[in-house]
């Protein structure tokens, strides 16, 4: 079987109507508790989210489900994520008006601080974040050519791609298919000696990541808690790769896992740092260090000779690095190489590239392992 189709999907939510859901008695799609729905390759499956007070009760709505769709023609293989959803934050009081002012108040139920609750996924040593605030400055680039350089260092490593809505690692790695389901959770992928996991393996081909808030972070708590992290041994670094902003994803993974650090990158351009400044405010309120900052398209090298033209400016990451008193951890150039090995599922510093741009790379992978991963 190919790509699904209307019919694949209006069978496949028929029969999952006919499964009642125990808390508003009503079908599983008319409840609203089929995401994500698949159907690919003779393969069929969801994501089955409820609140964690009730989870015991779907156990077997979620085998009678996976039972549902193997009973479809054509389906080899059914597999239903059952995760849990925290519950919605209690109604707060709304804030006085204010006049003279044109100014957005924060939300409150967006302020942050040092989380208690969060924890590291299991069988994982060490968590770094990777983080921009402003979309298209290479984040997912550099978050897959750290991992792959700590791996080739001999460190066990594990990817998280928790940018939900714009899902690169699959591509930048070279991963298809769709993960094993065991104990409750996701196998993760292995690629250039890294394990991954990234709701693009879940998803329809090129079909749009549309989540509301809370579907948004129960996804992204299923891309880290979720995964069976350490198919071969613990591993010693788990990377999260962060969507840009400063919103629901963040907050959920800042309150629910426990990180050691959170690497910045910035190109070096003002309209860039200004939403990186607001990255390391929103981290700096949890109490998560800033390990470090990663200029990436730092500089453009001239073909003929080899000098740095400066497209998006020179330095403003390397000075912002300065005064947050945190390591520049590289400048990084642009780089055809770079951008060629991405599209194509073999991130530069997989191999034993020396281009400029892997060199960067490489150094920028020393240094947080030798200040996180001692």
């Amino acid at each position: 079987m190919g790509h699904s189709t209307s019919t694949d999907m209006d069978a496949a939510l028929a029969v999952l109507d006919g499964i009642r859901d125990p808390s508003s008695g009503k079908g599983l799609a008319a409840a609203g508790l089929v995401q994500g729905l698949v159907i690919r390759d003779g393969r069929a499956g969801f994501m089955l989210e409820v609140p964690a007070a009730v989870a015991q009760l779907y156990a077997p709505v979620r085998d009678a489900a996976e039972k549902a769709l193997a009973g479809l023609p054509g389906i080899e293989r059914a597999q239903v994520v059952l995760t849990t959803a925290s519950g919605g934050a209690p109604a707060s009081k709304p804030a006085p008006k204010q006049s003279g002012t044109g100014r957005l108040n924060e939300d409150p139920q967006g302020r942050v601080g040092p989380s208690e609750t969060a924890v590291r996924p299991a069988n994982v040593k060490h968590v770094i974040a990777v983080a921009s605030g402003k979309g298209g400055v290479g984040k997912s680039t550099v978050s897959v050519n750290l991992a792959c350089a700590l791996a080739r260092m001999g460190l066990a490593v594990g990817l998280a791609d928790a940018d939900i809505f714009g899902p690169s690692a699959p591509r930048m790695l070279g991963v298809s298919g769709q993960p094993a389901f065991a104990d409750g959770k996701l196998i993760p992928f292995k690629a250039h000696g890294v394990e991954v996991m990234s709701i693009g393996f879940i998803a329809e081909g090129d079909s749009p990541m549309i989540f509301r808030g809370p579907r948004a972070s129960g996804a992204v708590r299923q891309m880290t808690a979720g995964v069976a992290w350490g198919q071969t041994g613990p591993l010693d670094v788990l990377i999260i790769d962060l969507p840009p902003g400063t919103g629901d994803i963040h907050l959920t993974v800042i309150q629910s896992v426990k990180l050691d650090g959170v690497v910045i990158v910035s190109t070096p351009q003002e309209v860039a740092l200004i939403d990186a400044r607001r990255a390391v405010a929103m981290f700096g309120k949890t109490g998560t260090p800033v390990l470090g900052v990663v200029e990436n398209m730092a500089f453009f090298p001239d073909p003929v000779t080899g000098a740095p033209i400066h497209i998006f400016g020179e330095g403003g990451a390397k000075a912002e690095a300065a005064k947050l008193g945190v390591p520049l951890l590289a400048q990084v150039p642009i780089d055809i190489p770079l951008r060629q090995g991405g599209d194509e599922g073999r991130p530069l510093t997989a191999g034993d590239n020396d281009s400029p741009a892997a060199v960067a790379f490489r150094q920028a992978a020393a240094t947080l392992r030798d200040a996180v991963l001692r």
